[in-house]
């Protein structure tokens, strides 16, 4: 049997761990990779943080994004959607002329928008949780094997582009299917981690003990 090592996709770091390739041996990629992708989440303020920082992401890599979380958390007010949501022109200037974040006019607004329609959501399902969890796919939508290939596959999958189009309805923007799934992949909602990889098992046990928000 091959080791894990070989199987393509999976890479064996120096602490004899097994881990999906993607973090490219980039520390503070690797503990995102260890600790917060794929972790099941319900909590309301981080993913709407998600969904806003998915959204700067567009066009740009994650990594980058990620090495701007913090400032983004402090010039975004923590992602407190109701905080946010009263954000006003004069902050859109301030946000400008912040160049620990990414300064693009358009993912700004976009950001406030959101929150404004993360309040709506809020107050018709109970939580943003509530509402986001309920496009979860089953395990008969998922891969029989999560491989590279597989992964590779699946900018988007029919659960993230129903998501998609569900929030752009509701008026939020930056939520396009891709960056959905993202989010998807990010927050729990499906585990992606690859076989081998050490994460995965870890994963399934905790979404298995995982109280699904209602």
């Amino acid at each position: 049997m091959a080791d894990k090592a070989e199987i393509e996709g999976i890479v064996k770091d120096s602490d004899g761990r097994h881990r999906c390739w993607w973090h490219g041996d980039q520390e503070d990629y690797k503990a995102y990779h260890d600790l917060e992708w794929g972790q099941p989440v319900s909590d309301d303020r981080r993913l709407f943080e998600k969904v806003c920082l998915e959204g700067f992401q567009v066009g740009l890599s994650w990594l980058t994004i990620l090495r701007k979380r913090e400032s983004f958390r402090a010039a975004m007010a923590g992602f407190d959607f109701e905080r946010l949501a009263e954000f006003t022109e004069a902050d859109v200037t301030r946000l400008l002329a912040n160049a620990e974040i990414i300064r693009n006019r358009k993912k700004i607004e976009s950001a406030i928008n959101n929150a404004r329609r993360a309040i709506t959501l809020r107050d018709e399902f109970g939580s943003l949780a509530a509402y986001f969890w309920q496009f979860e796919p089953s395990e008969a939508d998922r891969p029989k094997r999560m491989s590279k290939d597989a992964f590779v596959a699946m900018p988007t999958t029919a659960h993230s582009t129903a998501l998609s189009k569900d929030l752009k309805k509701r008026g939020w923007s930056f939520v396009g299917p891709t960056t959905v799934y993202a989010f998807m992949q990010a927050m729990g909602l499906v585990n992606d981690h690859l076989e081998g990889c050490f994460r995965r098992e870890e994963l399934e046990a905790e979404r298995r003990a995982f109280q699904r928000p209602v």
